[in-house]
Parts: structure tokens; C-alpha cells; sequence
């Protein structure tokens, strides 16, 4: 109780009575491990970035993720591996990512540069195929996307990216791949600051959530960490929910005449999901490059975004439009609720005390028109003004089905019923789309604050169907 041992840069180190809020990047540099850098402490600018190791997929092998280490709940990282840019290469004995980015000015203040230098660590060691993502080594720079620079305008970046090859047989990193990863650690902290348990059951998760009725139940912890970090919350009482096998599953389940279920664990991180999945969730493929960033997606789960109920949360309108439904588990069993009727109020859901979700259910078949729609003052990165997702099944030029999900028009995510009901058995043409955007434009009750106007975001979501129709004929075009 209240220690235990994680290994970072290959050297176990013991941890005996931190505060359970404590974070990973935090504890680093009281280390002495500075290379670590505090930036912006909510995960936006990447200054703390760090590799940990995790299971690659359903092999037995490992995969270095980088994460923000201001968003890791230090407790969570019980038994696990970590490597900072410390234990990549050292002044007299570089890595080749250390020496390509000085070699060609990649640092100039070098605040950054740690950061860059884990992130693009975590992809120098993913299997790439030459040509992929546009670049002439394979290189995917939207794993940079969450680290940011003020100094070098990121072309030197950019081209230390691309001038990597792929690592030697000789790298004690890339050999580490071939072994299987760290296996999660129960993980018990009780000290006066207050408590944190990690079970590894869900029935323990459970009976911990019955002894301690409010505590914080933690997953990723991107959205909670922000507010450890930021506004100083302290909860009595964490429960790590991260490593319950029963919110890591992925599974298909067919029925007759192709119906069925997709099955996503609420404790599965996005880019595993995204692996996992493998584009055969269109709808959701558009989403993930719109989420937030890659060290984000590294940690966040959609249990967690969820759970957090808020209005402008990026994975609601999607799965609206995919009519997904939440399973919910207690000690009692569990049940199921659309996610349509999941969110009652602005940050309040469904979830009855003792509850949490285990996973995420979308019927099958999919809807084979769908489109993700995010309008935000930055590209990547950033929060939404307004999101919409459209999932049609058109058939004979005729829509025999819509759904819609919006998001940032209301107190809560919701489905744009009356828009729905004005595509639904009408031709899918311009005229019909024209009506139903007049409709969408009424849906919500949006509000003006620093990001929009209530009117603009009334503009964008009529907006949004018109060039959701729009590429959908290009779309038609293009396959016939």
C-alpha cells in the first residue's frame, strides 16, 4: 500500500507516498528528469510529451505511444514502462531522431524540443510503409500534431521527419518491441490527500464504487487531469478504470440478413479503437483525425467522453448518428440506453449511482452515407463552435433513413429529430436538402460566447448539410 515501481528509461524506480493526484510529469521532474517540460498543463502544446510502452494490439508484442505526461495520473503507471528524452540518447550518443532534428535546425530555444523529440520517437518505431501518409519515408506528421513551436515554423521539423530511416537491429527500442508489454498492476494509494485504487476486475471496480459512493472514476484522464492541473480539484476518492479487461473489448456480432452489433469498450484508448477498427466505421474514421490530437487520442477513451457529458465533446454527435446505445453495469446487472436518451441536462446523464459504462453498441448494418462535420477556429486540435455527423442510407435516390447528431447548439449532444423526419422518404435532391437545412437551422438552442454567435452556429449547421449533400453527388459521381 501507498508504493509502488514503474520503469523509466530501462531503470525500475520505486514510488512510495505521492499525493493520488500527483502526475507523471510532475513527479519526472522531481526526478530531475527536466528534459519533461510544463507548458501548458491541459495537453495542447505537447512540451511534456513522454513514450510509454503498450500492448500492440491482440499480438503479445509492444508499442511505444507517446502521451502528455501533464494529463497521466501518476498512480495509473504502476508497473509500467516509461521513456523520456533523457533515456533516448544522450549528448555524446544521440538517437537518430535527437540528430536528425539538430542536424537540420529542428530546435532553436529547445522548450519543445523534448516533446517533438518522444513524439516523433513513437512513430520512428511504428512499422511504416514507404509512401504512406504522402511523405517518401512513410512518416505520418499528424503524430506531431499535438506539439507545438513558436520558433521554427516547423519546416526543419518537417524535414527531420522525413529524412528518418528506420531503426538498426541493434536498437534496445525497437528489440523491445518484440516482447510483450507491461501487464496492468493492481494499484492501492490511502494517504491524507486522499485515495486512488486501480482494480483489475469490474466486479472489484464495483464493490469499490459501493464503498465509495462520488468517487472519480479516471480512464485516460485527459479531461480530469486538466482540471488537477488547472483549477486545482483534488477528489476524495480515484478510481482507475482503465485496465478492467471488460471495458477493452472490441467485438462483432452478426445477426440474420446482415444485422448485428459493434461493440466498443468505454476503457479502450481512440488510436486503439482507430487501429482496431481499421476504416470500417467510415463515419468514425473521418472523426479521429478531428479529435483533439494523437498524444490526446493515445489516452483518451470514449467512456470518458461520455462520461463527462459535455455539450461540445467530439465523439456524441457521431455516435448519434450511428444510433448507438450505451451498456451500463452496476453491481445489480447490466442495461442498455440509447444514447439519444442518455444525456438529461447540461453535464448530467443517465448513469444511476454505482453505475458506469462498459462499452459502446452501434447496430448494424452501417449507414453507407456519412459525413463528420467539425467547424472550430483551428483545423486540428481544438474545440468545437459546432459539430455535426449525417448517417443516410439512401436507396433508389429516396432517403429511407437519417440520422443526425449535433453538437455545441445545446445544453447536451443531441439528434436533430425534426431534420430527420424532413429527409426521411423524400428524393435525396437539392430541393429536398434545401427544406431540411432550413429545419437543421432551427435545431438546438445555440448560444453566443467567445467561440460563435448563436446565429453563426444556426448558419453552420444548414451549412453542413448543403456540403454534406454537395460531396455526396461528387461522391456518386466518382463511383459511377
Amino acid at each position: 500500500m501507498n508504493t509502488f515501481e514503474l520503469t523509466v528509461n530501462g531503470a525500475a524506480r520505486r514510488v512510495r507516498d505521492v499525493p493520488p493526484h500527483t502526475t507523471l510529469l510532475h513527479w519526472l521532474r522531481d526526478q530531475g528528469l527536466t528534459g519533461c517540460k510544463e507548458g501548458c498543463a491541459e495537453g495542447e502544446c505537447g512540451a511534456c510529451a513522454v513514450l510509454v510502452a503498450r500492448p500492440d494490439g491482440e499480438g503479445a508484442d509492444t508499442r511505444w505511444e507517446s502521451v502528455n505526461a501533464c494529463l497521466v495520473t501518476l498512480a495509473a503507471l504502476s508497473g509500467q514502462e516509461v521513456v523520456t528524452a533523457e533515456g533516448l540518447g544522450s549528448p555524446a550518443d544521440l538517437h537518430p531522431v535527437q540528430r536528425e532534428l539538430a542536424g537540420r535546425g529542428g530546435s532553436q530555444c529547445g522548450y519543445c524540443t523534448p516533446g517533438f523529440v518522444t513524439s516523433m520517437a513513437a512513430e520512428y518505431y511504428r512499422e511504416r510503409t514507404p509512401q504512406n501518409h504522402g511523405a517518401p519515408n512513410g512518416f505520418d506528421l499528424h503524430a506531431l500534431s499535438g506539439n507545438l513551436c513558436r520558433c521554427t515554423g516547423y519546416r526543419p521539423i518537417r524535414d527531420a521527419a522525413y529524412a528518418l530511416g528506420t531503426p538498426d537491429g541493434e536498437d534496445p527500442l525497437a528489440q523491445r518491441r518484440t516482447q510483450p508489454a507491461p501487464a496492468p498492476q493492481a494499484t492501492e494509494l490511502v494517504t491524507p490527500q486522499g485515495n486512488f485504487y486501480r482494480p483489475l476486475a469490474l466486479a472489484d471496480a464495483l464493490d469499490l464504487m459501493a464503498q465509495h459512493p462520488g468517487a472519480r472514476l479516471l480512464a485516460g484522464g485527459t479531461d480530469w487531469n486538466v482540471d488537477v492541473n488547472l483549477r486545482h480539484a483534488r477528489a476524495e476518492t480515484v478510481i482507475a478504470v482503465d485496465a478492467l479487461p471488460e471495458l477493452r473489448e472490441l467485438k462483432w456480432s452478426t445477426g440474420p440478413l446482415d444485422t448485428g452489433t459493434l461493440e466498443i469498450g468505454a476503457g479502450l484508448n481512440l488510436s486503439d479503437i482507430e487501429r482496431r477498427l481499421g476504416g470500417r466505421v467510415p463515419l468514425l474514421a473521418q472523426l479521429w483525425p478531428q479529435f483533439a490530437s494523437r498524444l490526446i487520442r493515445n489516452s483518451a477513451t470514449l467512456g470518458g467522453n461520455l462520461g463527462t457529458a459535455s455539450p461540445i465533446g467530439d465523439s456524441p454527435p457521431a455516435l448519434l448518428a450511428l444510433d448507438a446505445s450505451l451498456v451500463l453495469v452496476s453491481s445489480g446487472g447490466e442495461r442498455t440506453v440509447p444514447l439519444a436518451e442518455y444525456f438529461t441536462g447540461y453535464r448530467q446523464t443517465a448513469l444511476q449511482p454505482g453505475e458506469l459504462i462498459r462499452a459502446v453498441r452501434i447496430p448494424l448494418p452501417l449507414s453507407p452515407l456519412t459525413a463528420f462535420h467539425k467547424i472550430a477556429k483551428r483545423r486540428f486540435d481544438d474545440i468545437s463552435s459546432v459539430a455535426v455527423a449525417f448517417a443516410l442510407d439512401v436507396q433508389g435516390g429516396v432517403v429511407h433513413k437519417a440520422r443526425i447528431g449535433l453538437g455545441g447548439v445545446a445544453a447536451t449532444p443531441l439528434r436533430a429529430y425534426e431534420t430527420e423526419q424532413a429527409l426521411e422518404g423524400q428524393p435525396w435532391t437539392e430541393a429536398t436538402v434545401q427544406r431540411a437545412a432550413r429545419a437543421l437551422r432551427g435545431e438546438g438552442t445555440p448560444m453566443s460566447d467567445h467561440r460563435a454567435s448563436a446565429e453563426y452556429r444556426a448558419a453552420m449547421l444548414g451549412q453542413a448539410l448543403l456540403r454534406f449533400f454537395y460531396e455526396s453527388q461528387q461522391q456518386w459521381f466518382v463511383q459511377f
